[in-house]
C-alpha cells in the first residue's frame, strides 16, 4: 500500500505538482493528426494536464497548441476564425499564429507595434505516427521524440485511437502492467464465444489454469522490463514480456504475435485521462480483419462514439467516448456474464474501465482517484510496486533539484514477447529479437531487497 502523501505524489498533475512536472518532461501524445484533417479547418478543445488548450492546423499545415484564451479580454478562442495562418478571435479580432504570438490586432491604429508586445501561451508540436506530440515542458529541457517502432512503420501496419477514461492516469497504466487480471478478468466461460484470438489453444490454456503467473521486474533506463510465467504443461511455460517506459507508455504483444500494442495514459486533469493506442505489425499491412476487430471494440480500442464531453468545472473537450462507459454500466449483461463471459461486459477495454473507473477512490468524484493507502499487494504485483517505487525515486530527486536522466529516443525501440516453449527456447527466441528484451540479459532481477533469480522460472 502506499501513504496518502505518495498516492498524492503520483496522481496529482496539474501545474506544480510533481507528477505533473514529471510529465512535462517527455513529448506526450496530445491528439490524433485525423482530428484536424486539414489547413485552416476547426479548431479542437482539450485539456492537458490540467491547462485548458486549443489546437488548431494553419494555412501551412502546422499545429498549433495555445492556451485556450485570448490575451486582450479573456474570450474563447474556439470560437475563433482559422484563417492566414492563425486563429482570429471573433471578439476584437486580435489573431495568433502556432507560436503564440499576435499577429494581427484590427481595433489598435495602423502602424501600433503593440501586437508586437504580446503573446499567450504555446507548446511545440510534432507529428510522427498519426499523433501529434506536444512538449509542455521547460524549453531548455526539450528532449528527444520517443523513437518508438510503430511510428516509423507505413500507415497500413497500424492502427491508432484516442478515448477517455474517466480516471486518473495511474489506473490506467498500472491495470496494463497487471498481467495476472487477464486470467480472470477477460476469461470467455464458453469457448465458442470467444473471439480467435482468444482461441489460442495453448496459450488461452495457460492463462485460464495459471492465474498467479510467476512475475521477475528489471530496471532499465527507460523504465522496466517485465516477464510473467505461467505454466503451459508438458514442461512448457508461457511467457508474456511487457514494457513499461517513461513516463506512461505501454508494449505488450497482441494476439497475433509478432503484431504488438500498447498504450499511452496522458492526464487531462487529476480525474480524466486520454488514452491514446497503438496497434502494429511490424513486418506486414494489418488486414481488414485485424482493422474490423479493432473498430468492432472486442479488445482495444472499445467501440467508440465521437463527441464532446463536459468536465466538472464546466469545460468541454472534444474527444471520443466509449459507447459502453460509467453512466450506462458498461452494457452489462448478466446472462452473458452466467453463460460466456467472466464479466458481462463486452471487449477487453470496457472490461478494464469497469474495473479502473469504478475503483474505492477519495479526493474528489467517485471512482477517480484510487485509494491505495488501503490495498493488500500480492505477489503477482511486483510489477505494480516497482512502477510507483520508480515513480517515487525520480519526483524525490525532482524536489531536491536534480533533473529526470535524459531518455535517448532510440530506447523507446522496444518488442514485447509472447512465446510458449522451454527456458532455454525462451531464451533464443528473445535473442531473435536482435535485443529487444534486456530482460533476458540479466541473470536476476532485485525489488525491494528481493531477488528473483530467472533461472529458476
Amino acid at each position: 500500500m502506499l501513504t496518502r502523501e505518495e498516492n498524492e505524489l503520483l496522481t496529482r498533475v496539474g501545474p506544480g505538482s510533481r507528477m505533473g512536472e514529471l510529465f512535462r518532461r517527455f513529448w506526450l501524445p496530445a491528439l490524433l493528426s485525423e482530428e484536424l484533417p486539414q489547413r485552416d479547418c476547426p479548431p479542437v478543445r482539450l485539456r492537458l494536464m490540467s491547462e485548458d488548450l486549443i489546437a488548431f492546423r494553419d494555412t501551412m499545415g502546422r499545429v498549433g497548441l495555445i492556451e485556450a484564451y485570448c490575451a486582450h479580454r479573456g474570450a474563447f478562442l474556439y470560437w475563433g476564425r482559422n484563417e492566414e495562418c492563425g486563429l482570429r478571435c471573433t471578439y476584437h479580432g486580435w489573431k495568433f499564429d502556432v507560436e503564440g504570438r499576435c499577429v494581427d490586432m484590427p481595433t489598435e491604429a495602423p502602424g501600433s507595434s503593440f501586437k508586437d508586445k504580446v503573446r499567450i501561451r504555446s507548446y511545440p508540436t510534432r507529428e510522427l505516427g498519426g499523433i501529434v506530440w506536444a512538449y509542455m515542458g521547460p524549453e531548455e529541457n526539450i528532449p528527444e521524440l520517443p523513437d518508438f517502432e510503430w511510428m516509423r512503420l507505413p500507415e497500413t501496419h497500424r492502427h491508432v485511437s484516442k478515448w477517455l477514461q474517466e480516471s486518473n492516469w495511474l489506473q490506467g497504466l498500472e491495470g496494463e502492467m497487471d498481467t495476472s487480471h487477464a486470467s480472470l478478468l477477460h476469461r470467455f466461460t464458453d469457448s465458442p464465444a470467444a473471439p480467435d484470438y482468444q482461441r489460442r489453444a495453448i496459450r488461452m490454456e495457460a492463462l485460464y489454469q495459471d492465474a498467479a503467473p510467476r512475475i521477475a521486474v528489471k530496471e532499465t533506463d527507460y523504465g522496466f522490463v517485465y516477464g510473467g510465467r505461467r505454466d503451459a504443461g508438458e514442461g512448457q511455460y508461457y511467457w508474456r514480456v511487457i514494457h513499461w517506459l517513461l513516463p506512461t507508455f505501454s508494449l505488450i504483444p497482441a494476439p497475433e504475435y509478432p503484431m504488438a500494442a500498447g498504450r499511452a495514459w496522458i492526464p487531462i486533469d487529476d480525474e480524466h485521462t486520454f488514452t491514446f493506442s497503438y496497434t502494429f505489425h511490424p513486418e506486414r499491412p494489418l488486414t481488414e480483419k485485424e482493422v474490423g476487430a479493432l473498430k468492432a471494440g472486442v479488445r482495444f480500442p472499445p467501440e467508440l462514439e465521437r463527441s464532446t464531453y463536459r468536465l466538472e468545472d464546466g469545460y468541454v473537450i472534444d474527444t471520443w467516448r466509449p459507447k459502453r462507459n460509467r453512466e450506462n454500466n458498461y452494457l452489462i449483461d448478466r446472462e452473458i456474464q452466467r453463460s460466456r463471459n467472466y464479466t458481462g461486459i463486452h471487449g477487453i477495454n470496457d472490461q478494464d474501465r469497469s474495473v479502473q473507473e469504478t475503483m474505492r477512490s477519495y479526493g474528489g468524484k467517485w471512482g477517480t482517484i484510487a485509494d491505495r493507502t488501503r490495498e493488500r499487494l500480492g505477489s503477482t504485483d511486483l510489477a505494480i510496486i516497482a512502477i510507483r517505487q520508480q515513480l517515487l525515486t525520480i519526483l524525490r530527486e525532482m524536489q531536491k533539484g536534480n533533473e529526470p536522466k535524459p531518455i535517448p529516443g532510440t530506447l523507446y525501440n522496444r518488442r514485447p514477447l509472447d512465446v510458449v516453449s522451454h527456458q532455454a527456447q525462451f531464451r533464443r527466441s528473445a535473442r531473435r529479437e536482435q535485443g529487444h528484451h534486456p530482460l533476458l540479459n540479466c541473470p536476476s532481477v532485485c525489488i525491494r531487497g528481493r531477488v528473483v533469480l530467472l533461472e529458476r522460472f
